[in-house]
């Protein structure tokens, strides 16, 4: 056999893949079973608007943002429109030096990671969670500390537990509001509550708003931000959720502190260099090969040698190749790069150029429109999982496109515990769902209702079918 002297870095390994969201989802889709004639095809969501999408092109078109930024943290107008956007709800104002764009929220959570991270030190994550934090505060040697939210309490946050947790190392605590994975909306009075502990502490808090506004319940969304001037404040967020456009990765990390706190800690400073550093790291960063062949002057040759890419010689050594279309097109602007071995890196910054006219612009009955679909299908989904003996649900999802519910397994023939249920329901019913283990939250089910309200209906039908089937018998 032989013997290469480069492997990946195991460091920068951020979780097993078995372990995270993607990683459980792809050996659920693995177990679907794709003769079944009545496997459900994918069900769109709603559309965005199309004011949104119509600002995407006229931004290309204009030509104004096809060269590279005068700044790693984002063009200043569409710094300035989410600093206005954001102020809204605010009873201060944000400005663009508030407001580091990211591609998308997931960048904001690495982001925040790498500049909270020190020696020594820990940070308080909920349970359960978001996974992303937990595999970046590996990867960057920071300390996670689990608090369990209450299910009973609509999943707040326990106090008390937060008080225990903290120690004299402890940099912040993250909250994730609307939440993911529990539909929860946390009152005006229980996020003061929090603003004030984190105070006490002498923490920062890290609020996960990527579902801001997305609530149909009694409660109305209230921002962390509010409580800026009690604690400082990193809020992340993005257009992902709110206008459905996942794939468009244009999110943000905003500091709230009218006192300053974070500039006179150096925090502002160092929230400069790592959105800088991360601009590209998000699939490379997992790749630490040695030999890699930067093409990104592909095919631009004049002379008498012919270009020759060093893929060619794949057969002969493991070739990693970089390129992208800024040069060859002469758009260094739109961010469009690729690994050959892994996904294209598709930032477009035409994104950026839109942000203006889509945070302006959009109407609310746009907004309405997409709340009253979610708000219908929590109902739905609420009403049929309470239908069934062995999943029980504590509280009806009030924001978010998640709930989580408790699974009794020991009511169930042939299930051991829920990633086994989830991958006998792919197989079975052709019905995905969330395993609780892949969010800390082992026999518990995140079940999503963002889907038109037939095919949700169809999928609770067939996991209440499902259910049925394996019923232990009395």
């Amino acid at each position: 056999m032989e013997r290469w002297n480069f492997g990946a870095n195991r460091k920068l390994m951020i979780a097993p893949s078995g372990t995270t969201v993607v990683g459980v989802l792809k050996k659920i889709m693995e177990n679907l079973d794709k003769d079944d004639p009545s496997r459900p095809t994918a069900t769109a969501t709603p559309r965005t608007a199309v004011l949104a999408e119509d600002a995407i092109v006229d931004a290309v078109r204009s030509a104004k943002f096809n060269s590279y930024p005068p700044t790693m943290v984002g063009l200043l107008p569409a710094r300035r429109a989410i600093a206005d956007y954001l102020s809204h709800d605010l009873p201060y104002t944000l400005t663009p030096d508030d407001v580091f764009l990211t591609m998308g929220c997931a960048q904001a959570i690495e982001v925040t990671i790498r500049v909270l991270t020190c020696l020594g030190a820990n940070i308080l994550l909920p349970r359960p969670c978001f996974p992303s934090y937990g595999a970046h505060a590996s990867s960057n040697n920071l300390e996670v500390r689990y608090f369990d939210l209450i299910p009973e309490k609509g999943w707040e946050v326990g106090i008390e537990r937060i008080e225990a947790l903290a120690d004299e190392n402890t940099v912040a605590m993250v909250i994730i509001n609307p939440g993911n994975p529990c539909g929860s909306v946390y009152t005006h009075q229980h996020l003061k509550k929090i603003a004030e502990t984190a105070r006490k502490l002498g923490i920062l808090v890290v609020a996960d708003e990527v579902y801001h506004h997305l609530t149909f319940g009694t409660n109305p969304f209230v921002p962390m931000g509010v409580f800026g001037s009690i604690v400082p404040i990193l809020t992340l967020g993005s257009i992902s959720k709110r206008w459905l456009v996942p794939g468009w990765r244009l999110g943000w990390l905003v500091t709230s502190d009218p006192n300053d706190i974070l500039r006179k800690t150096k925090v502002i400073s160092l929230l400069c260099v790592c959105t800088r550093a991360c601009a590209h790291s998000q699939t490379a960063r997992k790749l630490g090969i040695l030999v890699v062949a930067d093409e990104v002057y592909h095919h631009l040759t004049f002379g008498t040698n012919p270009f020759v890419p060093m893929g060619v010689f794949g057969s002969i050594v493991p070739i990693l190749t970089l390129g992208s279309i800024s040069k060859r097109w002469l758009v260094p602007g739109w961010r469009l790069g690729w690994l050959v071995t892994s996904d294209p890196n598709d930032i477009l910054r035409k994104t950026k150029g839109a942000v203006p006219h889509i945070l302006e612009k959009t109407g609310e009955d746009f907004f309405s429109k997409i709340i009253d679909i979610l708000r219908e299908a929590a109902h739905i989904c609420y009403d049929r999982i309470m239908e069934i003996p062995c999943i029980t649900c504590p509280n009806k999802p009030v924001g978010s496109m998640f709930v989580m519910a408790k699974l009794n397994p020991s009511l169930l023939e042939d299930i051991i515990d829920d990633m086994d249920f989830c991958l006998k329901l792919a197989k079975e019913d052709s019905v995905i769902v969330l395993p609780g283990v892949a969010l800390g939250m082992k026999n518990w089910l995140r079940i999503t209702f963002a889907v038109e309200p037939s095919a949700l209906e169809d999928g609770l039908g067939r996991i209440k079918a499902f259910c049925q089937r394996h019923a232990k018998k009395q």
